[in-house]
C-alpha cells in the first residue's frame, strides 16, 4: 500500500538556519525588548517598501487599532471598509467607539468597490479602510480621491499584500504598497502564514512625522519620552508623562529578529508566489467549473492567498473532498456583516452587500506557500479537477 502524502495546509511559514540564527543572537544579547532588533526591523521594513517611517507592534489587529487612533477615529465618528476581510478591519474601529460601516466588494475580485464607496462615502466618515484582498491592491488613486472629498484619511489595510504594487497612471509608475503613495498609513501582519513570518507581529508604516509619533505614544500606553513635550519644567532624567490612553502593544526584539531576517528573502518569497499563481492560473483558465479571481488591471498582487470560486451547492463537497485527500482548503472570509455579533448588535442582514456574499457562497482558497514543491502544486490542481469536473 502506497504511503499517504503529508497533509498540505493552505499557508505555512518558511524558516531557514539564517533565521534560527537570527533569533538565538538576540537571545544570547542583553535586550529581549525595545532593543536594536525593532529599530532595525522598523528601518528595514520602511526602506523595502518605501516609506519613511515603520513602527512595529505585536499583531496585525494592533497595528489597525494603533493606525485607526492615530487617524483620528472616535465615537461620533466612522470608519468604511469592505465586509471581505478578516474581522479586525472592523472591529479595531469599534475597540475606538466609532461606528463601521461597509461598502460592498466586486464578486469577481474581492475588492472594494470604489462607486460604493463613493455612495457610503459622507461627513461622518472619518477613516476610508480599504483592504488588499489576497495580496491584490485595490484602486488605491480613485479609493483616494473619494476620501479627499469627505475629508477622510485612508488607512491601507495590506495585511495580504506586503510586497505588492500597484500602477500610478497620473505619474506614469509603479507604487509599492506601503508606501503611503495614496494613503496617511499602511497596515501589515507578520503573522505565520503571511509573506514575513514573524511567529505575531504586525506594523504600521507612514511618511507624516506627526502620525508617526501618535503611533509610537499609543503603542506605548501613551507615554510620551521627549523632553521636548513635556508639561512638567525640568524634570529629572528619569520622567515620562502620559498624555493620552494607548496599549502596551510593543513588539519583542525576538521578533522582530525573525521579520528582519524573513524581509531579506521577501523578494524570492514573493517570486515564488507569483510563479505558483501562475501555475494554477494556466491549470485552471479552461476549467468550466473552477473560476480565479479576476486580477485588476493596473495591479501585480503579492499572492498570499489564491482563491477560486466553484459551484456554491458543491462547495462544502469539495473542501470536504480536498480534506480528505489531505489538501487543506479554506475560505476567506466569512463577509463581516454576516457574523452573529454584527447581525445581532448592528443590525445587518443578508443581501445588505450582494457582490460580497456573492463572492463569499463559491470561494474556495487553495494552499498557497514559497515551500511548497511542484509536486504539491500538482496535487492540488488534480485534486480540484477531479472534485469540480
Amino acid at each position: 500500500m502506497s504511503e499517504r502524502a503529508p497533509f498540505l495546509p493552505y499557508g505555512r511559514q518558511d524558516v531557514d538556519e539564517d533565521d534560527v540564527r537570527a533569533v538565538c543572537a538576540v537571545l544570547r544579547s542583553k535586550p529581549l525588548t525595545q532593543g536594536e532588533a525593532v529599530i532595525a526591523f522598523e528601518q528595514a521594513l520602511a526602506t523595502r517598501v518605501g516609506a519613511r517611517f515603520a513602527v512595529a507592534v505585536c499583531n496585525g489587529t494592533a497595528a489597525l487599532h494603533t493606525a485607526y487612533h492615530a487617524a483620528g477615529l472616535r465615537p461620533g465618528r466612522t470608519c468604511l471598509t469592505t465586509p471581505i476581510t478578516f474581522a479586525a478591519t472592523a472591529n479595531a474601529a469599534l475597540l475606538l467607539g466609532a461606528d463601521v460601516e461597509f461598502a460592498d466588494a466586486d464578486a469577481a475580485t474581492a475588492l472594494v468597490d470604489p462607486e460604493a464607496v463613493h455612495r457610503r462615502a459622507g461627513p461622518k466618515t472619518q477613516v476610508v479602510a480599504p483592504v488588499h484582498m489576497a495580496g491584490q491592491p485595490a484602486d488605491l488613486p480613485a479609493l483616494r480621491a473619494i476620501a479627499d472629498d469627505v475629508g477622510a484619511v485612508v488607512v491601507e489595510d495590506a495585511c495580504h499584500a506586503l510586497g505588492a504594487e500597484y500602477f500610478d497612471a497620473a505619474t506614469g509608475e509603479w507604487v509599492q504598497v506601503g508606501s503611503c503613495r495614496h494613503s496617511a498609513m499602511t497596515v501589515f501582519s507578520f503573522h505565520p502564514v503571511k509573506h514575513v513570518a514573524m511567529g505575531e507581529g504586525g506594523a504600521i508604516t507612514t511618511n507624516d512625522p506627526d502620525l508617526r509619533d501618535r503611533l509610537l505614544r499609543f503603542r506605548e500606553h501613551g507615554i510620551t519620552r521627549d523632553p521636548a513635550a513635556f508639561e512638567e519644567r525640568d524634570p529629572g532624567p528619569w520622567h515620562r508623562e502620559m498624555h493620552e490612553l494607548g496599549m502596551n502593544y510593543r513588539v519583542s526584539d525576538i521578533h522582530c529578529a525573525l521579520g528582519l531576517s524573513q524581509l531579506r528573502r521577501l523578494d524570492a518569497f514573493v517570486d515564488r508566489r507569483r510563479a505558483i499563481a501562475a501555475r494554477y492560473d494556466a491549470a485552471f483558465a479552461d476549467h468550466p467549473g473552477v473560476s480565479p479571481l479576476v486580477q485588476r488591471p493596473g495591479a501585480h498582487s503579492s499572492w498570499h492567498l489564491y482563491v477560486v470560486g466553484v459551484d456554491p451547492e458543491r462547495r462544502r463537497a469539495v473542501i470536504e473532498g480536498l480534506h480528505a485527500r489531505g489538501i487543506g482548503a479554506q475560505v476567506h472570509y466569512l463577509p463581516v456583516h454576516l457574523h452573529p455579533w454584527y447581525r445581532k448588535h448592528r443590525g445587518f442582514q443578508p443581501g445588505a452587500f450582494p457582490g460580497a456574499e456573492r463572492y463569499y457562497e463559491s470561494a474556495v482558497t487553495l494552499p498557497l506557500f514559497p515551500a511548497m514543491a511542484d509536486e504539491d502544486v500538482e496535487r492540488v490542481i488534480v485534486a480540484v479537477g477531479e472534485l469540480t469536473a
